[in-house]
C-alpha cells in the first residue's frame, strides 16, 4: 500500500511550523473561535454534534491501528492507549455517550493541556498529505473541541476540585504508564526517556528530572485553565 496510506516515511517528512503545520493551527484557532462564537446557538444540535465527534474520534483511531497493523508496525511498545492523548481520546468517547460532569472536568484539564501541547509540538513522523498527518491533527483537535463543547455549550464549567481530580487522574495514569513501560519496554507518557522529536520537554531538564518539572507545569496549567471559570456555576442539568 502506497501513497496516502503508505509506510515510506521518507516521502512525507514532517517539519515543525512548516506551512502545512501553521495552516492546521490557524484552522484550529478559527474553528475554536467559531465554537465559542456560536455556543449559544448550537445546543439544539447537541445529539448531532456529539455523534459527529464520537464517530470521528472512533473511526480515525480504528483506521490508525488498522494502518499500523497492515504495515507491520503495530507494536505494544507504542500503540497501547497509555499516552496522555490516547487516554484523553478514550475519556472523550465515554463522555460523549454519558455526559458525565466528572469526565467533562477531567477532560477539560487533561485533554486541554495534553492535546494542545501535541498540536504545537507533535510527535509526528509523517507530514502532509499523508493519512497519519490528518489523523493526528484531526483527532487532537476534536479532543479539545469535545472538552470545550461541554464547557461552552453544555455549561459544565470546571470547578476548583476538578483541578485536583484531574491531577490525581493524571498521576494514576502516569503510574499505569510507568508499569506498562516496565513490562513492554515502551515510553508511554515519556516516562522512560525524552521524546524523539523536539518538544516542550526539552526545556524541562534531563531525564528523570523533567518528570517532576512536568508535574509542576501540569498543575500550574490546570489552575490557569480554571481561572476563567472561577465564579461560574454549571447551568445545564445533565447526567453526572
Amino acid at each position: 500500500m502506497g501513497g496516502f496510506f503508505g509506510h515510506d516515511y521518507s516521502k512525507y517528512p514532517f517539519a515543525f511550523f512548516s506551512f502545512e503545520h501553521l495552516i492546521v493551527l490557524v484552522l484550529f484557532f478559527f474553528l475554536t473561535f467559531a465554537l465559542y462564537r456560536f455556543r449559544n446557538h448550537i445546543f439544539k444540535y447537541d445529539l448531532w454534534i456529539r455523534s459527529v465527534f464520537f464517530i470521528t474520534l472512533l473511526s480515525l483511531e480504528l483506521f490508525y491501528h488498522l494502518w499500523l497493523y497492515q504495515g507491520g508496525n503495530w507494536d505494544i511498545t507504542y500503540t497501547l492507549p497509555f499516552q496522555l492523548c490516547s487516554i484523553s481520546l478514550i475519556l472523550s468517547l465515554i463522555l460523549l455517550i454519558t455526559n458525565s460532569k466528572f469526565l467533562a472536568n477531567v477532560l477539560y484539564f487533561i485533554g486541554g493541556v495534553g492535546a494542545f501541547a501535541a498540536l504545537l509540538t507533535p510527535e509526528l513522523f509523517l507530514g502532509f498529505p499523508h493519512f497519519r498527518f490528518f489523523q493526528f491533527f484531526i483527532t487532537h483537535m476534536v479532543i479539545i473541541w469535545t472538552a470545550l463543547y461541554y464547557v461552552w455549550v453544555k455549561g459544565f464549567y470546571p470547578k476548583s476540585k476538578g483541578v485536583w481530580l484531574a491531577f490525581l487522574f493524571l498521576n494514576l495514569s502516569a503510574f499505569s504508564a510507568f508499569c506498562v513501560n516496565h513490562l513492554t519496554g515502551g515510553n508511554y507518557m515519556f516516562l522512560a526517556q525524552q521524546p524523539e522529536n523536539a518538544s516542550l520537554i526539552d526545556y524541562l531538564g534531563p531525564y528523570p528530572y523533567y518528570i517532576f518539572s512536568l508535574e509542576g507545569l501540569a498543575l500550574g496549567l490546570f489552575w490557569l485553565l480554571w481561572l476563567p471559570f472561577a465564579k461560574k456555576k454549571n447551568v445545564h442539568s445533565q447526567t453526572s
